[in-house]
């Protein structure tokens, strides 16, 4: 069995051919030697061209065969037509990655994407790894390696440092080059994937974790087919607790008929990698302008150690803006401690000691203001992070200097603290302040934002919860009446409300006795999915001639809405009083696989779209992660008088489904579980109506 060569040749080759080489620079065949000979590539570089003998001052090879040495790396820049021809003869020299420059593959419909198949499975039958095609390449300023046409590199390049950057757009991984070189954050190494015939973005991410030059790392993401193969990456990153910052574009549809599932209609793609990226402790960046931020608070600065926040400012104004953003952030601005805040006052009686604690413009008429209140913000107070808003005084030549030196003297002080200085710096005071690892901002909402990617990764390395073994599940083909899906849920240790389905109107009457009353009615059908658009439900029947009479009023509206529906019966269920009224789903994801959704209950779920969502299965910690992810979670703790629910066990019950949905593997199409009501703390929690469908 032939197994796939490292990556470690692409980013790091020892020797270079270039296949379709042009004496031209600027040609795309040209390029990449000017960039390599630019920028010092020290290995040898290959020349591949029959019609010269040599291409800018190097020899020159009719065929990369004729080379005779060990190649790590080719570069194919010739037509589509002949492309396919010069990866097979690449294949037959043992070449051990290749970058493929040229488009006209998937990108351009049928006949292109026969054309990729036949790349994807030359590199599954050789070993040999191809990026691309339709791919701009790859940079990796370590080795002087710059094998790629973009015109970026032509116009300078990035300086080297820790930040790994991969994107699947190769426009948009030159112009995120671009941006990293004009802000001056360092580069490890920076890849474009292309139409990805065989390199993947998660491949890329795989081998960054393990790259001992890179810290923290960015990826342009468009979409995702190997969703094992990703998640895998993603979950190596956590626990070498490496962060990944990824900004995600595009929208698909999932394969799923939404009209038969709350949970199909609420789970766009998009909220599905929002739940991956929640899950794996990825910072998922709005834009480019904060991916950058965020890569370079984690270059420069670290993670927090918590989600703890100072701030401290020369202005009101810009105090509510930082305190604005902590809050929409969830970040903890607690307040400072009563004695801290009355050292703050007796030193400025008119300042603002709480948190924002605002000193006012009294800072430039007292030296020893600063320090005090870096001193009780981070030893009294124990803020995690700190941001510090200091106006335009970063480039006053008076104080620009001091607060500098205050600023890299308290975070060596506190190495453990994520310091952000919010002003405007002269060059030289910036770069003091990085190499202080001190992070500078001229917004201070931006600095906020960056504060809470970093404490958003404390969890990274922690181990990944333990769920237990899958429990076997048999499947019925088709979909499940009410009853059949019940029985199914309580079966994987899910609670369901007590019930009994009736074949007759005595047998109804009987059942409803026992339970006690009131109790409810409902047909019971594999046909009948939404029950009360025919009428199929009656609520707080009070006597067993009502529940009789129930029976026989179900069973023929049934039959006069579906005269083809299968009824097993009627389903008889004592009234559930109180608590907390949710949703719970299960739909399988193209990609991920099955995925478990939790909201609120109610009407406007699909509305308000107030819900979240978690790769299955995961343990009960996750499951508490997502529950809080709601916007409505302060429901669960009691709201107007009502008694806190039992989180606990609602915790329990999704744990539960996620196993189930696991276990049942791709048979499953979709679980609705609503109403889920949750009662109060210590009362447990139970199903009340659900719906489970199987593939046909």
């Amino acid at each position: 069995m032939i197994t796939k060569n490292s990556l470690d040749s692409l980013f790091r080759p020892k020797s270079i051919a270039v296949i379709g080489a042009s004496s031209t620079p600027t040609k795309i065949g040209g390029v990449p030697i000017a960039h390599l000979k630019r920028y010092g590539y020290k290995g040898p570089i290959y020349p591949i061209n029959p019609q010269n003998d040599t291409i800018q001052d190097l020899r020159a090879y009719k065929s990369v065969k004729d080379i005779g040495k060990e190649i790590d790396l080719a570069i194919v820049a010739v037509p589509a037509a002949i492309a396919i021809n010069a990866l097979r003869e690449a294949a037959e020299a043992k070449v051990k990655s290749v970058v493929v420059f040229t488009s006209g593959f998937a990108e351009i419909g049928e006949a292109g994407a026969k054309a990729q198949q036949e790349i994807a499975e030359l590199s599954r039958t050789s070993g040999m790894r191809i990026l691309g095609p339709n791919c701009l390449g790859v940079m990796s300023g370590e080795s002087g390696v710059y094998a790629t046409f973009s015109p970026v590199a032509g116009t300078g390049i990035a300086k080297l440092g820790n930040i790994g950057l991969v994107s699947q757009s190769g426009a948009f991984g030159g112009f995120a080059y671009s941006l990293a070189r004009d802000r001056g954050l360092g580069l490890s190494h920076w890849v474009t994937t292309g139409n990805e015939s065989d390199v993947e973005l998660a491949d890329c991410l795989d081998w960054l974790v393990d790259d001992d030059a890179t810290k923290v790392i960015l990826a342009y993401m468009e979409g995702c087919r190997d969703g094992a193969k990703l998640l895998r990456a993603l979950d190596k990153a956590r626990a070498a607790k490496k962060p990944v910052v990824i900004v995600k574009v595009g929208r698909t549809e999932l394969g799923a008929a939404a009209a038969a599932s709350h949970t199909a209609a609420l789970a766009g793609a998009d909220a599905i990698y929002d739940a991956v990226f929640k899950q794996y402790g990825v910072w998922r960046a709005g834009t480019i302008e904060e991916a950058f931020d965020v890569a370079y608070a984690v270059s420069v600065g670290g993670v927090a150690r918590g989600n703890s926040i100072g701030m401290l400012t020369v202005s009101g104004g810009a105090g509510v803006m930082m305190a604005d953003a902590a809050a929409s952030l969830e970040l903890d601005a607690k307040p400072m401690p009563e004695a801290a805040q009355k050292q703050i006052l007796a030193r400025i009686a008119f300042a603002s000691a709480v948190n924002p604690v605002d000193v006012t413009g009294q800072v430039g008429q007292d030296p020893e203001v600063m320090p005090l209140a870096y001193r009780l913000m981070l030893e009294d107070a124990g803020y995690d992070s700190l941001v510090v808003f200091q106006s335009a005084a970063g480039l006053s030549p008076l104080r620009g200097d001091e607060l500098v030196q205050q600023a890299v003297e308290m975070r060596a002080k506190y190495p453990d603290r994520i310091f952000a200085m919010v002003s405007l710096f002269t060059p030289e005071r910036h770069k003091a302040l990085d190499a202080g690892q001190v992070l500078t901002f001229a917004d201070p909402a931006r600095a906020v934002r960056a504060i809470a990617a970093l404490a958003s990764y404390t969890t990274l390395g922690d181990p990944a919860g333990k769920v237990a073994a899958l429990p076997r599940v048999d499947l019925p083909r088709g979909t499940l009446s009410e009853a059949g899906a019940l029985a199914a849920l309580k079966a994987a240790g899910i609670p369901v409300m007590p019930h009994r389905v009736a074949a007759g109107a005595g047998e109804a009457a009987v059942a409803a006795d026992a339970f006690g009353f009131p109790v409810v009615a409902k047909i019971v059908s594999p046909d009948i999915l939404h029950k009360t658009e025919i009428g199929g439900v009656l609520l707080n029947l009070q006597t067993k001639e009502q529940v009789a009479k129930a029976y026989d009023e179900l069973t023929a509206r049934a039959k006069a809405a579906k005269p083809n529906a299968k009824i097993e019966g009627v389903l008889i269920a004592p009234m559930i009083k109180g608590g907390v009224e949710c949703i719970l789903g299960v739909q399988r994801d193209p990609v991920f696989g099955p995925v478990v959704m939790f909201g609120l209950g109610g009407v406007l779920v699909e509305a308000l779209r107030d819900v979240s969502f978690r790769l299955a299965p995961f343990d009960k910690a996750e499951a508490h992660r997502m529950i809080d992810n709601i916007k409505a979670r302060a429901v669960l703790d009691g709201w107007r008088g009502a008694p806190a629910a039992d989180v606990d066990a609602l915790a329990d019950a999704l744990v539960a489904l996620s196993r189930y949905a696991a276990a049942a593997g791709e048979k499953l199409e979709s679980i609705d579980i609503n109403p889920f009501v949750v009662m109060a703390k210590g009362k447990g929690a139970m199903a009340l109506d659900a719906v489970l469908v199987v593939k046909a």
